[in-house]
């Protein structure tokens, strides 16, 4: 499949990557029709930040996953649907598990039922790399056991599983895409890496965060997104679950140590008890396989770890991007 001037619909276009992917698939030539979520401020989320040019060539619409007649009115009339909007912080999903159940299991299950209702050529559901829990070996392809860690993890798990369902009962062509931890301009403050910068870029001297020792495997954001495209134009991915990964790890330790050393070096690191996450809850190692994907697309990452946070650091230099980030707080 080619995605050109394919209607492409990406829920959660307000977001982090669902915006980052929106650019792509406009530059890819698709036509894309943007999912963001209805509030009574009308705000479309980061799309409010492009410029008008973008803007015209959008379709923007707004409701709610949660609602299967509004993701009925959106599917209707688009070729392929890119599902990734969701409830995504692991700390507000210990004290709100219900609303992560009726958005990432029921608003993915509404999404299926459309999509399987219009036949839409392909389905790529958004899954995360927090499904495997800490690493039982390493790197992490996608026969690694599910660990649901947290509320969060474990709602991801079943909408995964949900997607699987609609793949074996209704030979509905779905494709799990399972980003590692993704980062890049416009990230959310519930993400280590703008929690550190944004504290560093204000002249913070004590720089506050959670657990050194836990590791992760980064993806710049626009190879995720070239991920999403390769994996949505293959033909040989529909009923598999992908990993978009780089397959190296780096501790929250050293990402700290590296950015102070990048930001301002006469800053310190201090550990904040509140904010570490209850032992057996956290993913002590998350080092991905990216051997499918390659298998599977051809597609491999064009961002080194030094190239990708430069151009996130220089992003969150400029003060009006800084204005959507609330520093001192621990932002769950």
């Amino acid at each position: 499949m080619n995605l050109k001037n394919k209607k492409v619909l990406v829920t959660g276009a307000d977001g982090f990557i669902g915006s980052h992917l929106v650019e792509s698939l406009l530059d890819h030539g698709a036509e894309v029709k943007a999912f963001t979520f209805y509030n009574s401020f009308n705000s479309w989320g980061w799309l409010d930040t492009f410029d008008k040019s973008i803007l015209a060539g959008l379709e923007v619409f707004c409701g709610d996953v949660r609602d299967p007649n509004g993701v009925r009115t959106a599917v209707k009339d688009v070729d392929v649907v890119m599902h990734l909007a969701a409830l995504i912080a692991i700390p507000y999903s210990y004290h709100s598990p219900d609303s992560y159940v009726d958005t990432n299991i029921k608003g993915t299950l509404n999404v299926l039922q459309a999509c399987r209702d219009f036949d839409i050529e392909k389905l790529l559901v958004t899954s995360t790399s927090e499904v495997y829990g800490t690493a039982q070996y390493v790197p992490i392809d996608e026969k690694h056991p599910y660990q649901g860690q947290s509320p969060y993890s474990a709602s991801k798990i079943g909408g995964d599983r949900m997607a699987e369902s609609f793949y074996k009962s209704f030979e509905q062509p779905v494709t799990i895409v399972r980003p590692f931890n993704t980062y890049g301009p416009r990230q959310s403050a519930r993400a280590i890496i703008p929690t550190l910068i944004s504290q560093l870029v204000n002249g913070y001297e004590e720089i506050k965060m959670g657990a050194l020792e836990p590791t992760r495997d980064f993806n710049y954001v626009k190879d995720t997104c070239a991920g999403f495209i390769s994996i949505a134009e293959s033909d040989m991915t529909i009923g598999e679950e992908i990993n978009i990964a780089t397959q190296k790890e780096i501790s929250m330790g050293q990402l700290a140590e590296e950015l102070v050393m990048q930001i301002n070096p006469n800053a310190r690191i201090v550990q904040d008890p509140s904010r570490v996450r209850p032992a057996k809850s956290e993913v002590m190692q998350l080092l991905g396989s990216n051997e499918k994907l390659k298998a599977l697309t051809g597609w491999h990452s064009k961002y080194s770890f030094s190239e990708g946070i430069s151009e996130t650091v220089e992003w969150f230099r400029n003060p009006e991007n800084l204005k959507a980030y609330k520093a001192a707080i621990y932002n769950i």
